[in-house]
């Protein structure tokens, strides 16, 4: 496998891997790294779709991606997916999946036509007291020790920010700036989490630093991601046999590993199928590939209603189990409990508001400057409530999220960051509050009048909230070897995928594109698929992107230049007809 770019290498056409009609491809789990992997199989790899099998524990596929109505409750989703124009692997998977609404276009054509006619952008990123507009006016606010803090935590090694925390690095002072406000509630971080995962954050995304406060730098599906991305995706590979083997939860894996030579194979796979979880499984030989998926976000995910709080469960978690008895058989399959192992830090809760009749979207229309029925963007991302004390936010995309919606419905998504402190209006933390409580806070911080609260929460609204023990697990500090390689060394059949697996690429978790590159890289891999993979988009190697994004974190304030005006004329004109010079004053860093 390679990694290149350029349109040599993302339009030529893949010859036949030798023998592949004779290997058969087993995945553990239908999240949209296995999907992707089948696709790449059929697509890349020319397997026969029939000879692809993917196990799942639940009844329907797209792990994370979710979107559904559930026929008491109304409509629920766990979170969204924030999308930028370089998710290479992304995009070059759904380029040859077919939209499920428009004739002769693809799920990429479907996306694209629809943020060039309706891009993102946001109106309020931001209130403050009570739906008021918090004034954030697209800064970020940081002072130049703030700035300093950043710029050194971007300069510095992976190695230097292996096993540290966001607040061994930076100072309260820079928790203080707009820049952290907008960070953490777009990337669900907390001050605890790991400061090697926001430095490759910073790598990844330095071509958006100017599009943080307004949220112009994303790009969103038509409806929830279920419905635009994962039955688009699952119908095509239906269409081509791959077998779907759901109420099938994995229990383990066999391995044979030669401690001499490296070599490691997986030998078996072990399932329990059916209510009743009888056992099952099936051996596996070299020409039979396994692709595993390790660790979930959404895992022991607990649904409440309008009126039962969620619960966190802190139970059996199959997902988890599975990895840790497969990492228990060789040091290179990872440490999962670096990641499983720290629920009161990885856990939030998120709601899913659809509001009933007409008395909620007005105050939401208030807020986001848009009417919210007009199908087109509404608020461009979240709203954070700055002086909640959950740290709220939400936000309203283009309507209708679900094609079942009824005309005079909106489907809001509300998540907190503070799962344990006390509300502004109830008094009660978000983990201890029914939907109907939940609507309340939220409510209350749109502004809605305190004599209303409480009857519109009950009447003019259903909130289904989820609590989610696992959901920024990825998001804990570690070293390397903590996830294991996508195909580790020796491995001769087998792969690991998703977000816990190590990509051979600098690229980011939590995100759909890691999912679908750890797909393509296990494909392209164990296949021996003669394209190459797309390589991380290089911006943080692009001097333009990178004094854009200095020029944008330091609110368009010019560089210090140190010796006084006179210093600054004779620099100027030493710079001036130069690259340097045009590039510079270019970006507002330097003038005269």
């Amino acid at each position: 496998m390679e990694y290149n770019s350029g349109n040599y290498y993302a339009f030529a056409r893949p010859r036949k891997p030798e023998g592949v009609e004779d290997k058969t491809a087993w995945f553990v789990g239908a999240g949209l790294a296995s999907l992707a992997g089948a696709a790449f199989l059929v697509r890349d790899g020319q397997m026969p779709g029939e000879n692809i099998t993917i196990l799942e524990e639940l009844d329907l596929p797209g792990g994370a991606l979710d979107g559904i109505k559930e026929p008491e409750k109304g409509f629920v989703i766990r979170g969204g997916r924030e999308m930028e124009d370089h998710f290479e692997t992304l995009w070059d998977l759904f380029r040859s999946i077919p939209s499920l609404e428009i004739e002769n276009a693809s799920v990429l054509d479907e996306f694209y036509w629809l943020n060039k006619d309706d891009p993102n952008y946001s109106l309020q990123r931001a209130t403050i007291n009570r739906g008021q507009d918090a004034h954030t006016d697209n800064k970020f606010a940081m002072s130049e020790k703030a700035q300093k803090e950043l710029i050194k935590v971007f300069l510095a090694t992976r190695e230097d920010m292996e096993n540290k925390r966001i607040n061994e690095v930076f100072s309260q002072e820079f928790f203080k700036s707009n820049f952290w406000l907008y960070w953490r509630t777009m990337f669900a971080f907390e001050e605890w989490h790991s400061a090697l995962e926001m430095k490759l954050y910073l790598h990844r995304f330095i071509h958006h630093i100017g599009g943080l406060p307004d949220f112009s730098a994303l790009k969103f599906t038509k409806y929830n991601q279920y419905e635009s991305l994962v039955m688009p995706l699952v119908t095509w590979l239906q269409e081509r046999g791959v077998v779907f083997r759901y109420s099938t939860e994995v229990t383990d894996v066999d391995f044979d590993v030669d401690p001499n030579t490296g070599r490691k194979q997986a030998t078996r796979i072990h399932w329990q199928s059916g209510r009743e979880g009888t056992p099952g499984g099936v051996d596996l030989g070299e020409n039979d590939l396994l692709f595993m998926t390790i660790g979930s976000l959404t895992e022991n995910s607990f649904e409440g209603d309008q009126h039962t709080p969620a619960q966190v469960d802190k139970g059996p978690a199959p997902a988890w189990d599975l990895w840790r008895r497969i990492a228990a058989k060789d040091p290179s399959f990872g440490r999962p409990d670096v990641f499983g192992n720290h629920i009161e830090e990885t856990k939030w809760e998120s709601a899913t508001v659809t509001t009933l009749d007409e008395r909620i979207p007005k105050y939401i229309e208030k807020v986001a400057k848009r009417d919210p029925f007009s199908g087109k963007v509404v608020t461009g991302g979240i709203v954070t409530a700055k002086d909640s004390s959950w740290l709220t936010s939400w936000t309203v995309n283009r309507q209708p999220h679900f094609k079942s919606q009824k005309p005079n419905e909106i489907v809001v998504w509300v998540y907190a960051l503070y799962s344990d402190k006390p509300g502004d209006f109830t008094g009660k933390t978000i983990q201890e509050s029914t939907g109907e409580e939940i609507a309340q806070e939220w409510l209350y911080h749109l502004g809605v009048p305190q004599d209303e609260i409480k009857e519109v929460a009950a009447t003019g609204a259903k909130t289904v909230p989820v609590m989610m023990p696992y959901v920024t697990s990825f998001f804990m500090p570690r070293q390397a070897g903590d996830r294991p390689d996508v195909v580790p060394q020796g491995s001769v059949n087998f792969a690991f995928i998703g977000q816990f697996a190590e990509s051979g690429e600098r690229d980011t978790i939590f995100t759909t594109e890691y999912s679908v590159r750890t797909a393509m890289e296990s494909v392209y891999t164990l296949l021996d698929v003669e394209r190459a993979v797309p390589e991380v988009y290089n911006s943080t190697y692009d001097v333009r992107k990178l004094l854009s994004a200095t020029s944008k974190l330091r609110d368009g304030e010019e560089l210090n230049v140190p010796g006084g005006a006179l210093f600054r004329r004779l620099l100027m004109k030493r710079l001036d007809d130069t690259e340097i010079g045009e590039l510079l004053s270019e970006y507002k860093l330097l003038s005269e």
